[in-house]
C-alpha cells in the first residue's frame, strides 16, 4: 500500500481548517494544521508536507513570507495560495515568492481538492530528487536524515543537519550569519549570533574527520560549502 501523501493547512481561521482537514482526510490524505506563520515553520521539517495549502492574512506574518522561507528550506515543496485577497497584485506576488496556485475565497471544496491533485502530479516526479543532495564526497539522503562523507556515516543533532542542509542547498555561496539564523533558526530567533560560530565549529569537527575541509570561513562575509582549493 502506498504512503498517503501529506498535506500541510496553514490558516487562522478554526472553523475552516476543520471543514478543509475532514474533506482532505476523506480524499486519503495525511493532514497537519498551524493557525500561524510560526506554528507552520515548525511542522515543516517534522511533517515534511507534499504541499502546504496557505492563507495570506496571519496573525504573526503574512503568508508571503511563510512561502518565501518554504521555497529557502525546501524549495521541491508546492504552495497552493487560499485567500480572501483577490487582487490580480497579491496573486501575482504570490506566485512570484513561489506558489504555485492561487485560489480566492469563496471556494468550492471540490475544485480545491482538484487543484491539489493537479500540483501534486506536476511535482510527483521531481519528489525522487529531492530526496538525495550531494557535494563532493558528502551525501545526504532526506527521506532517512542520513548523512555521509565518503561513504562513511556521519552522526548529526537536529539543528547540525538543518545547518548542513542549508549549506549543500547553496554550495559555492557564500552564506552570512544572518542568513543562516533566518534560515537554520526560526524567523523570530533573537538568540546570539554567535550560535552560527558554534554550530559550524561542530560540523567541521564532525565531516573533517573524514576528509578535507569542506566549509569554510570567508573572513567579513559569512561561510561557504566548497572543496578546498590549493
Amino acid at each position: 500500500m502506498s504512503e498517503r501523501q501529506r498535506i500541510l493547512v496553514v490558516d487562522d481561521e478554526e472553523s475552516l481548517t476543520d471543514l478543509i482537514s475532514l474533506a482532505l482526510r476523506y480524499e486519503q490524505f495525511d493532514v497537519d494544521v498551524a493557525h500561524t506563520a510560526k506554528a507552520a515553520l515548525l511542522s515543516l521539517p517534522v511533517f515534511r508536507p507534499d504541499l502546504v495549502l496557505l492563507d495570506v492574512m496571519l496573525p504573526d506574518t503574512d503568508g508571503f513570507e511563510v512561502a518565501r522561507r518554504i521555497a529557502a528550506e525546501s524549495p521541491s515543496t508546492p504552495v497552493l495560495f487560499l485567500t480572501a485577497r483577490d487582487g490580480t497584485e497579491d496573486k501575482i506576488r504570490g506566485l512570484t515568492v513561489g506558489g504555485d496556485d492561487y485560489m480566492t475565497k469563496p471556494f468550492s471544496l471540490e475544485e480545491l481538492i482538484a487543484r491539489i491533485r493537479a500540483i501534486l502530479r506536476r511535482t510527483s516526479r521531481a519528489g525522487a530528487e529531492r530526496q538525495r543532495l550531494a557535494f563532493a564526497d558528502l551525501e545526504m539522503d532526506e527521506d532517512t536524515y542520513e548523512v555521509r562523507r565518503g561513504g562513511e556515516r556521519v552522526e548529526l543533532t537536529a539543528t547540525e543537519y538543518k545547518l548542513l542542509r542549508y549549506l549543500m542547498l547553496n554550495p559555492r555561496r557564500v552564506l552570512s550569519k544572518s542568513q543562516i539564523l533566518d534560515h537554520v533558526w526560526h524567523y523570530d530567533f533573537a538568540g546570539d549570533a554567535n550560535v552560527v560560530e558554534i554550530y559550524i565549529s561542530y560540523l567541521r569537527k564532525k565531516l573533517d574527520r573524514a576528509g578535507a575541509p569542506l566549509i569554510h570561513t570567508v573572513r567579513g562575509f559569512g561561510y561557504c560549502l566548497r572543496e578546498s582549493q590549493d
